[in-house]
C-alpha cells in the first residue's frame, strides 16, 4: 500500500469511484446499471481482506469488469439494447486513448458517437475494448479478466476497433472531401449562419426525416435550398451533439444528445455540394447501417 492511500477501505474505495462509475457506464451504457456494479464491487471489496490486496486498483478494475461482463451477457441473453438506445445524461468523462501500438485513438468529440456503436459488439469484445482504448488497461490483465490468453484479448479489442472506428484506408481523398464539406454544413447549422449553410447545398436538395427523427413523428420529405436552410436551423440545438461517421464508406453524421435516442444524417454529394440529406433514426434501420468513427485527423 502506498503512503498517499490510507485509509479506511470505504475511504479508499470512495477516492477510485469516479473511474469505476466511468468505466462501467462504458461497458454498460447505462447509468441505473453503471451505478449498481459500482456497488457489487464495493460489497465485494467490503468482504475481503484489503490488506492483503497489493494493487487495489487492479482487483478492482478486474472485480468491476466482471460483474459487467457478467451483466452484458446476460442482457443479451434477456434482452437487447439496440443502436437506438438513449445516450444518458452526465456522461462520466475520461481522456480516451488506446488504439494500434498504443496510439491515440479517440478524441473527445467521437466519444459520444463511439458510445453509442458500442452496443453492437459481443461482451467480450467491448470488454477488451473499453479496457484497452480507452482506459488503457494491459492485455496480459485484460487476459485474465476475460479468462483468455493475451493474445486472445489483443485480438478481441482489434476486432472491436475495426467493428466501431472502421479501417485506416477508408479515409481516402473523396472521404476528407467529403469530412470537409460536412464539417462545413454542421458548422454553419451550429453557428446559425444561413449564408453559409446555403454555400454548400446544390440547389436541387432534397431531405427526408423518417417517423422517428421528425417533428410530430410523421415522416419530412423536402427539396430546395430556403425549405432544407430553414430546417436546418430548427436543428441548430442537436446539431452541437452530432459528430461526423461513416454511414456506409460515405461521410455522413451520428447525432447523439444526451437523454435522445440517436439518429444518422446520411449525405448524399456531388462535388462541393450537397444533393440530399437523408436522417435516420428508426431503431431497426439504424442496426443495418454500416456505421464506423474514424479518427479524421489521422
Amino acid at each position: 500500500m502506498s503512503d498517499h492511500d490510507t485509509g479506511s477501505p470505504a475511504e479508499r474505495f470512495e477516492r477510485r469511484r469516479g473511474r469505476l462509475t466511468a468505466l462501467a457506464f462504458r461497458m454498460l451504457g447505462a447509468s441505473g446499471e453503471a451505478e449498481d456494479a459500482v456497488q457489487e464491487t464495493w460489497l465485494r471489496l467490503s468482504r475481503a481482506d484489503i490488506d492483503g490486496i497489493r494493487n487495489l486498483d487492479g482487483w478492482l478494475t478486474t472485480a468491476l469488469s466482471r460483474i459487467c461482463l457478467d451483466g452484458l451477457r446476460s442482457r443479451r441473453v434477456t434482452r437487447e439494447y439496440p443502436l437506438g438506445t438513449a445516450v444518458p445524461e452526465g456522461l462520466p468523462y475520461v481522456p480516451a486513448v488506446g488504439g494500434p501500438e498504443d496510439q491515440a485513438l479517440l478524441t473527445e468529440d467521437m466519444e459520444r458517437a463511439v458510445l453509442v456503436l458500442l452496443h453492437r459488439l459481443h461482451p467480450a469484445e467491448r470488454v477488451a475494448f473499453v479496457l484497452h482504448d480507452m482506459f488503457e488497461v494491459p492485455f496480459y490483465e485484460i487476459a485474465e479478466i476475460l479468462d483468455r490468453s493475451p493474445n486472445a484479448a489483443r485480438l478481441l479489442a482489434s476486432k472491436a476497433r475495426h467493428r466501431v472506428i472502421g479501417e485506416v484506408d477508408e479515409v481516402g481523398p473523396d472521404t476528407l472531401r467529403e469530412h470537409r464539406i460536412v464539417r462545413a454544413f454542421l458548422a454553419a447549422v451550429r453557428a446559425g449562419d444561413i449564408g453559409a449553410v446555403l454555400s454548400v447545398l446544390a440547389p436541387d436538395i432534397t431531405v427526408s426525416a423518417d417517423r422517428v427523427a421528425a417533428p410530430g413523428r410523421v415522416p419530412v420529405s423536402a427539396q430546395g435550398t430556403r425549405v432544407v436552410a430553414r430546417l436546418a436551423a430548427g436543428f441548430a440545438a442537436r446539431a452541437e451533439f452530432a459528430t461526423i461517421v461513416l454511414v456506409d464508406g460515405r461521410v455522413g453524421a451520428l447525432v447523439a444528445a444526451r437523454g435522445e435516442a440517436p439518429a444518422v444524417m446520411a449525405f448524399t454529394i456531388e462535388g462541393e455540394r450537397i444533393t440530399r440529406i437523408e436522417v435516420i433514426a428508426e431503431p431497426e434501420a439504424l442496426a443495418r447501417l454500416p456505421l464506423a468513427v474514424p479518427d479524421f485527423s489521422a
